[in-house]
């Protein structure tokens, strides 16, 4: 008898410390939160932890050291709108009728897309959007009623429709769930460190896991930063070092614009400014040990308006500060060309990815949807046809395992308006780069689009050619052949399934 109950003791004993466990290893290992830092038209060289020479960035340079830097990190787009509808959704933008900005042919965000915030917040996370949205129009009327951000999954946003054209440090387009929020006083990035500071110490349910976006304007244009960090580079030797920053090929001597630089750079270290503010936040709450942040940009960094190029025909007069550089490549904004595309990308994960490390793996930033969505524990949609694959396993330097090429895509304006292609594939370490035929004057851009497939070609090895110089699609001709087939076939299901906005 004494042995039966000795037994039964045990037994109860021991399923009780398995089941402590269990809460203990659940609780000790809870959800992660996510946060997904985007800048605008930040270049891949623009940082000190990517080699820029001159522009200040201890904070983000801080962030590296404790993170993992990625090299051969891409937007999904070559453009704002298209990049972010394909970070959202997993998907090339072009399937979501992205062909160019938001509203261009009636464009928006579709409400049956599906995004990452629906996704988490199926699982229980809290949802916050704050920033540039781009994706569809955020004001009301009776002539639109695009989806907003609380319609795509997100149950808080502060966000403006585009960037903050009417003035950098005076913005009267924020909307907070729906509501016009009148003026707000503050440089853009600093206002959005503010509510999501807000956001994060005060309104949120802190018993849930969450994921924020926030979306800056900067360093796009219009750019006016605080003259105590553009007065940083008001100096000689910033002026013996420009010769060393090079612009994706882009000759920008046609008119001298180089007392506009401080501009730019200042705008990158308050940039800088801002984000470390966020990352002591984190701290502060004790909350940055469970919290994945990325940091990544939306493209390349915007193109200078030289006056050869566009044909002596137009001139913007807020490009002549834009002084981003993407270091090595070629090619700037909206080019297929790698400096289009290619961008910063920092990931901290404490205890999951090394500080400190580098991984020269391939990331798009449609994957950020699967490999978010699979830390979350979260069902991926099956109906929707993905590009993004989980890439986790790049941030720990491991190969990640594709089942297709990725296209960049950007031939809205035809290859006149910078005299560049029209779409790139990447395929290991080669590059190819697709033309469409020249369009005919009676043909509309968006019929010319749809009815298209590349006839020109060139090919690329980008790691003994990363500044795209040297074609060598005659010198690899099988491969060229081989890889222009598969261009066509992931284009023409790429176009067909994107829909037909002039209808």
């Amino acid at each position: 008898m004494k042995s039966t109950v000795r037994y039964i003791f045990y037994t109860a004993l021991l399923f009780l410390l398995l089941l402590s466990f269990a809460c203990s290893s659940k609780k000790d290992n809870p959800k992660p939160n996510i946060i997904i830092y985007l800048t605008d038209d930040l270049g891949y060289g623009d940082l000190g932890c990517y080699g820029n020479p001159i522009i200040k960035t201890p904070g983000i340079d801080k962030f590296a050291s404790q993170s993992v830097l990625l090299t051969d990190s891409h937007a999904a787009g070559t453009v704002c709108s298209p990049s972010r509808a394909g970070l959202l959704t997993g998907r090339n933008p072009y399937r979501s009728g992205f062909y160019y900005i938001q509203g261009a042919f009636g464009s928006y965000l579709l409400d049956e897309e599906v995004t990452i915030a629906e996704i988490l917040k199926s699982e229980g996370y809290e949802t916050a959007f704050m920033g540039k949205w781009h994706l569809s129009r955020l004001e009301k009327s009776k002539k639109h009623n695009e989806p907003s951000p609380g319609d795509q999954g997100f149950d808080f946003w502060f966000a403006s429709t585009h960037n903050a054209f009417d003035g950098p440090k005076n913005h009267k387009k924020f909307i907070q769930n729906g509501k016009e929020v009148g003026e707000v006083n503050g440089w853009y990035c600093d206002v959005l460190t503010k509510e999501a500071t807000t956001w994060l110490t005060k309104k949120r349910d802190k018993s849930k896991p969450f994921l924020l976006i926030i979306s800056t304007h900067e360093p796009h244009t219009p750019i006016a930063p605080p003259k105590k960090f553009s007065s940083m580079y008001d100096n000689e030797q910033v002026d013996s070092l420009e010769h060393s920053i090079t612009y994706g090929g882009i000759d920008r001597s046609a008119y001298d614009i180089s007392k506009n630089k401080k501009e730019y750079y200042g705008t990158v270290s308050q940039l800088d400014n801002a984000f470390s503010n966020l990352m002591q936040t984190l701290e502060d709450e004790n909350i940055h040990n469970n919290t994945m942040v990325i940091f990544t940009s939306d493209n390349g960094p915007e193109h200078p308006v030289n006056l050869e190029e566009s044909q002596g025909k137009w001139k913007d007069p807020t490009r002549d500060y834009c002084f981003g550089t993407p270091g090595i490549y070629k090619g700037m904004k909206r080019y297929p060309y790698e400096g289009g595309h290619r961008v910063p990308t920092i990931i901290r994960y404490p205890g999951e990815i090394p500080a400190g490390s580098t991984s020269d793996e391939l990331v798009v930033a449609t994957d950020f949807l699967p490999m978010i969505a699979t830390l979350a524990g979260a069902t991926i949609p099956t109906d929707k046809k993905l590009d993004g694959v989980n890439c986790f396993s790049s941030f720990l330097g491991n190969h990640t395992k594709r089942d297709k090429p990725y296209l960049w895509i950007f031939p809205t304006h035809e290859d006149t308006y910078f005299r560049m292609p029209h779409m790139a594939m990447r395929y290991e370490d080669y590059t190819l780069l697709g033309w469409f035929p020249k369009k005919q004057e009676e043909t509309s851009l968006i019929d010319w689009m749809k009815s298209s497939v590349p006839e020109k070609f060139e090919l690329y090895h980008l790691k003994t050619d990363p500044a795209q110089e040297k074609d060598i699609s005659q010198e690899k001709l099988a491969l060229t052949n081989k890889l222009k087939r598969l261009m066509i076939t992931q284009w023409k299901e790429v176009r067909d399934e994107g829909p037909n906005w002039s209808e």
